[in-house]
């Protein structure tokens, strides 16, 4: 596991156009916090898709950093996601991932979404992300 310090400092300065906030970090995993904006509706009062795709992606990506250490190149070769319920227009977006398989060169990750407050999820994805080849 990395300094939760070191996560939120890296996505801080290389990242900060994602607007997620690392909240938790835990073995093989890690939970985020995505405050719902007007930018991020549609129409209908609900959270656009596109928005829950990438609060998924970030909470993978945050996860496997923080199970691999600082590898910046790591990237998503595949993401599925299920809309289970309409996400609350004015409730915070919170992810919780799960690294399902961590390989030399693919991790597979679970990440369920929820508004926060909320019991019942609002989406799940499953993604999987290549690590770049290491220099040995």
């Amino acid at each position: 596991m990395q300094p939760i310090e070191d996560i939120r400092r890296f996505i801080a300065e290389e990242f900060p156009q994602s607007g997620v906030f690392v909240d938790k970090l835990k073995p093989r995993g890690a939970r985020v916090r995505q405050e719902v904006e007007f930018a991020h509706l549609r129409p209908g009062g609900t959270v656009a898709g596109p928005v829950l795709v990438h609060v998924a992606d970030v909470a993978a990506y945050i996860a496997i950093l923080n199970e691999i250490g600082i590898v910046p190149l790591v990237y998503s070769t595949n993401i599925q996601i299920n809309f289970l319920r309409l996400p609350s227009a004015d409730r915070a977006l919170i992810a919780e991932a799960e690294l399902l398989k961590v390989g030399k060169r693919l991790v597979v990750a679970d990440v369920r979404l929820f508004s926060e407050g909320q019991n019942e999820p609002v989406a799940q994805a499953s993604g999987t992300y290549s690590i770049p080849p290491m220099d040995s």
